[in-house]
């Protein structure tokens, strides 16, 4: 009789060590579904591969139209048989190559568009340290962190209209990248008054300047240039 009683309690005690066994590695097995189903959601939950949502490229352009074969003119381009200023045409190279959201810095005013009368006109801007009103405007101008900014070199200093561009907007925290197609003098001091103009902003020195006579070939030094900037 307590042979028997022995043997029921060994089978009862087996059956009892099966069923938490079983149950450890269920309970296990969950755990690690859970486990996994972290991992995916913070390798993938959260992360955006880059697309250029965060970057502006901003330009000012003037397309003189006065008797000059485009391919020979200081300030215009055909590109796939479009007509456009300089640097509209290498804003939109960066914007190919970067994806990001092109933006055109227009005035109220109109510019003179046959040469001479152009110049005058900007010399008189700078003498009269004039602010041009403008006509466009960034939509949400925190949705960026990095703004490409492009401009002629007019009498060795910014258009008057990029004064009035950077002190209508606050880029503290952001990085300026600029680039300027110009008659010969590069960027002059231009980058030294964008910084001033924005003392909070990281204002990239390395800028791309392209002379306004070879626009039409630039397309490589621009996506050099990009490249050497990680774009």
């Amino acid at each position: 009789m307590k042979k028997l009683s022995l043997i029921t309690l060994a089978v009862i005690l087996i059956f009892s060590l099966t069923a938490c066994g079983n149950s450890g590695r269920n309970g296990s097995g969950a755990q690690s579904g859970a486990a996994g189903s972290g991992e995916d959601q913070t390798r993938y939950g959260n992360a955006a591969e880059p697309d250029g949502s965060n970057i502006l490229i901003a330009y000012f352009s003037v397309m003189e139209t006065d008797g000059v074969d485009a391919v020979a003119s200081a300030s215009r381009v055909v590109s796939d048989g479009e007509l456009m200023g300089n640097n509209q045409y290498i804003a939109q190279i960066i914007q190919r190559e970067t994806g990001g959201d092109l933006f055109s810095i227009e005035t109220v005013q109109e510019y003179p568009t046959t040469h001479d009368p152009l110049l005058e006109f900007a010399y008189d801007e700078k003498t009269d340290n004039a602010r041009p009103e403008l006509s466009s405007h960034i939509e949400n101008p925190d949705d960026y962190d990095i703004i490409f900014l492009g401009f002629p070199n007019w009498n060795a200093d910014l258009p008057m209209p990029l004064y009035t561009f950077l002190e209508e907007y606050d880029f503290g925290g952001k990085t300026i990248i600029p680039f300027t197609v110009h008659g010969g003098s590069g960027f002059s001091r231009t980058i030294q008054t964008i910084a001033g103009l924005q003392p909070d902003a990281d204002v990239i020195t390395d800028g791309l300047a392209i002379s306004g006579n070879n626009v039409s070939d630039a397309e490589s030094d621009v996506t050099e240039w990009l490249d050497g900037l990680n774009f």
